[in-house]
């Protein structure tokens, strides 16, 4: 069986995609991340809640989710009688482009998740049966040398990304009981993503949502996992690293995030992507 140890490793280290199979007897503990790429996560077994900008999905074996450059998330691995198995594929924009130029726009399933704020894919029988044999030809030619091989995995990560895709628009209505959110929460987390450049306090959200501050903080933490703080710094810090991605000048993305002193946001950068903005740009060149 093909399958990798696994890593807390959240950067890409190949270009346009990479694909892991991981199956591990004793869950690993990960925490809340976001990265710089398109991510498809494939649960297989186990017993898993995923949290993803608050929402948390129970997930069945089977189900699919999708997450963008922006997206907070983090899965909570409960204990259970079988292995922790998933299979887990990174997508840069590159990939993507590829594709628009015979006029398909392959991000529009995930563009269309971030929009709903709805991340789940729950395939039929037939659809899952046929995601998963492309990824098992994936597999097969990742572990093969012969000619041709790269582009035989090549071809079947296509093949996945269009599965995936008419899956998505056919997922039925009543996979969202198994989603637990709060409306509220939803409304809060909406208005922060529109207003990073602006003063985000647990005060200031409390006055606008007219909530206490000390409901509004524990219902935050309860349905995010986070504090308002640590999501609200989390956002800043993504939304930045993507405008650095596309060119975006160090001050700009400074001040467009929210960030009033800029040796803060430095040492914040650095402490949440391990490197400065500088040197985060000259390795995205």
């Amino acid at each position: 069986m093909y399958k990798e140890d696994f890593t807390h490793r959240q950067i890409m280290a190949d270009h346009f995609y990479e694909y892991h199979h991981y199956r591990d007897e004793v869950p690993p503990v990960v925490d809340f991340h976001e990265h710089a790429f398109y991510e498809i996560y494939l649960f297989l077994s186990g017993n898993v809640n995923y949290i993803i900008e608050g929402r948390t999905y129970k997930l069945q074996p089977g189900d699919i989710l999708l997450t963008n450059n922006s997206d907070i998330h983090r899965p909570e691995i409960l204990p259970s009688k079988q292995p922790y198995e998933r299979t887990v594929i990174w997508l840069d924009d590159d990939f993507f482009s590829r594709m628009r130029d015979i006029g398909e726009d392959l991000t529009a399933c995930f563009k269309d998740a971030a929009r709903r704020n709805y991340r789940l894919i729950r395939p039929s029988k037939t659809q899952l049966s046929e995601i998963r044999s492309a990824c098992r030809i994936m597999e097969q030619e990742r572990m093969n040398h012969q000619i041709g091989n790269r582009i035989m995995a090549y071809s079947a990560m296509m093949n996945i990304i269009v599965l995936l895709s008419r899956a998505y628009y056919d997922t039925p209505d009543s996979a969202q009981q198994d989603v637990t959110e709060n409306d509220q929460v939803n409304q809060i987390i909406a208005y922060i993503n529109e207003h990073l450049a602006e003063n985000l306090t647990l005060d200031s959200l409390a006055e606008q949502f007219y909530i206490s501050k000390y409901h509004l903080g524990h219902l935050f933490k309860q349905f995010t996992g986070l504090s308002l703080y640590q999501y609200i710094m989390k956002k800043r810090l993504t939304v930045a690293r993507n405008m650095l991605t596309l060119g975006t000048p160090v001050t700009t993305a400074c001040i467009e995030c929210g960030f009033n002193d800029y040796s803060n946001f430095l040492k914040a950068f650095k402490r949440e992507f391990g490197c400065n903005p500088s040197n985060f740009i000259k390795s995205n060149r």
